[in-house]
């Protein structure tokens, strides 16, 4: 089945009318800068991450659900930076600015280790000030295994209090597993899922495909018959 922009943007037309609810996504990027990610690492990441968001489908589906934007830094223990606060994301123009200020991030650290469980805990704390928002959602993405600090599914209390899912895209430039360490360790709630990038080349394509599935929820059957099985599930 070929999947086109007319056809995803329909289905989630008739998922989500306008003005259903004042929020319906809160979305934390929670972007891996621990000290395997090299300088021209870090630029494809987060320029990556604003070619995603100016997608079509993409900045038309964060519109229509007046989305909450933020993005983190992380690394290892006490490290990380709320480095863009809450955005909202009114119309085209927000989409646009946000990607911009993330093209344009500074990195705050460069030589450090991974602390996943800590950032989860750490970005979960961020959602008070949207907490009107109908889904909370924490899109982490990262090349490595948790090396210091609580261990991941520590924080899974936290998430569940909170209503907070969290999805994650496994960079297997060095760690061919670690898709699967994700999908045991990091990724919480109903219908959470991991997509693989084998290599950083990889990830502006599927940070792309990630941002269809969490922000045209509707359409994620469309988006895994059009593109192939690209995930794992989480049987929550």
């Amino acid at each position: 089945m070929r999947c086109t922009l007319s056809v995803l943007s329909c289905c989630f037309s008739l998922g989500v009318g306008p003005g259903a609810v004042a929020c319906d996504l809160a979305l934390i990027f929670a972007v891996d800068v621990s000290g395997s990610v090299d300088t021209k690492e870090y630029r494809i990441q987060m320029d990556g991450l604003a070619a995603g968001l100016r997608d079509p489908v993409v900045s038309e589906a964060l519109v229509r659900a007046r989305a909450q934007l933020m993005l983190l830094q992380w690394t290892g223990s006490s490290r990380q930076d709320a480095s863009i606060p809450w955005q909202e994301i009114r119309d085209f123009e927000d989409v646009e600015a946000m990607a911009g200020t993330i093209e344009a991030l500074p990195r705050p650290w460069r030589n450090f280790s991974t602390a996943i469980g800590e950032a989860l805990s750490v970005a979960a704390s961020q959602f008070a000030p949207v907490s009107e928002c109908r889904r909370k959602v924490i899109d982490l993405s990262g090349d490595g295994p948790s090396n210091e600090g609580p261990p991941p599914p520590s924080a899974k209390p936290q998430l569940s209090a909170l209503g907070v899912t969290v999805n994650a895209l496994a960079i297997e430039e060095s760690e061919p597993d670690l898709t699967a360490y994700f999908y045991e360790n990091v990724i919480h709630g109903e219908g959470a899922f991991v997509i693989t990038a084998s290599g950083f080349e990889d990830y502006p394509d599927r940070i792309r495909r990630k941002l269809m599935r969490e922000t045209t929820r509707q359409t994620a059957a469309v988006l895994s018959q059009a593109e192939g099985k690209i995930s794992h599930p989480n049987k929550y």
